[in-house]
């Protein structure tokens, strides 16, 4: 009969420094006089790309640290052969500096669950300090659905837009999205389908560290007619733009003598996130009132269910993706049963079910094909 410890999570940890490898391994497997360890069982270390994707078939983790930067082959070229032989939940632990940031960006379109930064410091204490994140991701990205998680997604062409010009109007209607694990993928679904020209603002909620939502803005606003940024504080609220809460603030709108603009605060966390989307929601209802349409895309956890729910009660519209195709379902899940949401789509109806709760609402909107 297996023991008790033979049955927790199996992982496996790759990254192409032995002190990283050696401090992932502590920090998940249990090691003396760190705290929380022992939750995973490290069943092997993998140096570069070739040896984890050798070590995945070799000992069947049940999740793997990934990091990106390595020799041979890297950590994209990694997830892509698992992701397509193998499938499993992917963790990517990396810099938060440098192309780090873009690569795992790519790596969640690829197949990947959730981002861990590396702290800034390489010693082994600064390390051990990220356990309790790196923890957690390893829970969420086990609790995700790889049924719906396509093989080496190919994202949209990128759109062609309009040459700069001009000052754009302020915002007549907005759009407020909350997304979680699965949501990077999901967004680059929905945004780049989004027309311009219609007075709509998206405001973006997607639970990620600091230093790598703007580079999920970077690739979002690179396939999108919308221009899409990470937001500044103090920025107007502006048509045909959509605005991406950075990593660790909240982000939510507030009227001004010329019309709505970004405020952004490291108030405490809610549900134990920072940014959260129901701080943005609830503004968005505030200011906006029926102009406006509250999205509850995939995550864990129930963020955004009480926000889309001040949206409705304002007379804005309630959309959340379906358990069918979310890859944790428990966002929109929460956010349907608080009675905040009037309907439910699949992801690929996501877009349309935007425009048509615009254009109800006086925006005339279609959505890009």
């Amino acid at each position: 009969m297996p023991s008790f410890s033979d049955r927790r999570p199996s992982v496996l940890v790759v990254d192409d420094s032995a002190l990283m490898r050696r401090v992932l391994s502590d920090v998940l497997g249990g090691a003396d006089g760190i705290a929380g360890a022992g939750e995973f069982r490290v069943v092997a270390s993998a140096r570069d790309g070739f040896d984890a994707v050798r070590k995945v078939h070799q000992f069947d983790p049940d999740v793997v640290t990934m990091d990106l930067e390595m020799p041979e082959l890297d950590g994209l070229g990694a997830i892509g052969y698992i992701m397509s032989e193998s499938p499993r939940p992917i963790v990517v632990v990396s810099a938060h500096a440098g192309p780090g940031t873009g690569a795992a960006i790519r790596a969640l379109e690829l197949g990947a669950m959730e981002i861990v930064a590396k702290p800034d410091e390489a010693n082994r204490a600064a390390l051990q300090r990220m356990g309790p994140e790196l923890r957690a991701a390893l829970h969420r990205a086990l609790a995700a659905d790889l049924s719906h998680v396509s093989v080496m997604a190919r994202p949209p062409a990128p759109a062609r837009r309009a040459p700069e010009g001009g000052l754009r109007a302020r915002a007549q209607f907005a759009v407020a999205v909350a997304a979680s694990t699965g949501g990077p993928r999901a967004l680059a679904e929905v945004i780049p389908r989004l027309p311009t020209g219609r007075g709509a603002a998206v405001l973006i909620v997607q639970h990620m560290p600091p230093k790598f939502t703007r580079s999920l803005a970077e690739r979002l606003d690179s396939l999108s007619a919308l221009r899409v940024v990470e937001a500044d504080h103090g920025a107007p609220v502006v048509a045909d733009t959509a605005y991406v809460a950075p990593g660790d603030y909240h982000m939510r709108v507030l009227r001004a003598p010329d019309g709505p603009v970004i405020a952004l605060d490291q108030e405490p966390p809610v549900w134990g996130v920072r940014p959260a989307a129901d701080p943005l929601f609830r503004s968005v209802a505030q200011v906006f009132g029926a102009k406006s349409v509250g999205v509850v895309l995939t995550g864990m956890g129930r963020d955004g269910a009480d926000g889309v729910r001040a949206i409705r009660a304002a007379g804005g519209g309630g959309i959340a993706q379906d358990r069918g195709s979310a890859v944790i379902a428990g966002m929109p899940t929460a956010a349907v049963q608080v009675g905040g949401v009037e309907l439910v789509f699949p992801l690929g109806g996501i877009a349309d079910g935007i425009a048509a709760e615009l254009a109800a609402r006086g925006a005339s909107v279609g959505v890009r094909s």
